[in-house]
């Protein structure tokens, strides 16, 4: 948000955060423009989250309180169903004296002892714990939950959640750093625990000033980031409907595209690597290179750095010189805009920049069917998205 102090009032512009941030005495809620009962549908189906039974209050808690109480709410039920199957269980290597000797007897720790002294034996041993990696990021998660909801019955439920894990597990420090090696962690045993660690990510993010993907500074209240929201969505519906033979990659680096010249890279820093937000690959051709972006660009202007990033983009692809921004809208009028980039001097046709809308409601609509007319579209929403409405092809006159 930014803050501009005029004389007399105060002036707040929100860009693609909702939530709750509180400066001094001002207090200051954001809400999103889609409305609340379609924002957690999307959000369950775009982060695989488990179904809410109670809809309609969940529709509620949004519109009273704040997006981080739904997010709690939706928290707790991950770790309620967790607790009820049987926590993660994996077997972790001791080496302890033990009066019934178990595994295999230490003798090398044995020997150094100089022989018994007591009844015990050193033994090392693998016995199954709770007390693992993915069940301590849980725990923290639900203790972070119990910080951040309003609602009294919602840090009450997160607590109560939290203070029986604790029996069994040991507490760790949470920031995106543990939650990124949780979530490293996660395999086809482990698979239940991904909507859970996908939610405490969110509450992380949204307490916290994002520095280089570290937290580094706590807010007072809670911003939830809508880009991201929206490019999650998009990544798993493409990722569900387009063809077989097509290939997405998420923020697929342009390895290669930009490096320093030799010999002038005095501080020796990194290459700028551009990473589109979607690579769709299909089999035997390049890519379409996608962004992402929570903004209206039927209702407001393109911002010149968004289309300089898609040219650089276009660019960068000599076979098929094209890129595109997918954006939210409303507008039933709103229709697809091209940008042609030309040579400046000869006027010859460099590649194209697409502006392709897309209607919230329509995706809300088809994900919620699954009948093979529904299949049928979002297939043809997902090949509109992904390759636009020509099939790919360039002006005449393109290389």
């Amino acid at each position: 948000m930014r803050f501009t102090e005029l004389q007399g009032e105060l002036r707040i512009a929100a860009r693609s955060h909702v939530g709750r941030a509180r400066v001094g005495d001002l207090t200051v809620t954001v809400l999103p423009k889609i409305e609340a009962g379609s924002l957690l549908r999307l959000h369950r189906y775009a982060h695989s989250f488990r179904r809410l039974k109670l809809l309609s209050e969940a529709e509620h808690l949004v519109e009273r309180c704040g997006f981080e109480d739904l997010l709690v709410l939706q928290l707790n039920a991950e770790a309620r169903e967790l607790i009820a199957r049987g926590l993660r269980r994996e077997a972790v290597g001791r080496t302890e004296p033990l009066a019934s000797p178990r595994g295999r007897i230490a003798v090398d720790r044995l020997a150094r002892s100089g022989g018994l002294a007591t009844a015990a034996l050193p033994c090392r041993h693998f016995p199954r714990t709770e007390d693992v990696p993915l069940n301590r990021v849980l725990l923290a998660g639900l203790r972070l939950a119990g910080d951040v909801a309003s609602l009294l019955e919602l840090r009450r439920d997160s607590r109560r959640l939290a203070a029986q894990l604790e029996e069994h597990v040991a507490r760790v420090q949470l920031d995106l750093t543990t939650v990124e090696r949780a979530e490293a962690r996660l395999n086809r045993l482990s698979t239940a625990y991904g909507p859970a660690l996908g939610l405490i990510r969110l509450l992380v993010e949204g307490r916290g000033v994002s520095l280089e993907g570290r937290a580094s500074t706590t807010l007072s209240g809670y911003l939830f980031d809508m880009n991201a929201f929206f490019q999650a969505l998009l990544s798993r519906f493409l990722r569900d409907n387009l063809p077989a033979d097509c290939t997405l990659r998420d923020e697929q680096g342009l390895t290669g595209l930009l490096r320093y010249a030799p010999g002038f890279n005095p501080q020796r820093r990194r290459r700028p690597t551009p990473r589109p937000d979607y690579a769709v690959l299909p089999k035997g051709e390049p890519p379409f290179l996608l962004d992402a972006k929570y903004r209206d660009l039927w209702e407001k202007s393109l911002p010149r750095e968004m289309l300089y990033q898609l040219v650089v983009y276009a660019l960068s692809q000599p076979k098929r010189p094209r890129a595109a921004i997918l954006y939210p809208t409303s507008n039933p009028a709103a229709r697809v805009a091209k940008i042609d980039v030309a040579d400046p001097l000869s006027g010859n046709p460099l590649g194209r920049v697409d502006l392709r809308p897309l209607k919230l409601e329509r995706i809300e609509t088809l994900v919620a069917m699954d009948t093979p007319s529904a299949r049928r579209d979002r297939g043809t929403l997902a090949r509109q998205l992904a390759f636009g409405d020509d099939g790919g092809t360039l002006p005449e006159g393109s290389t």
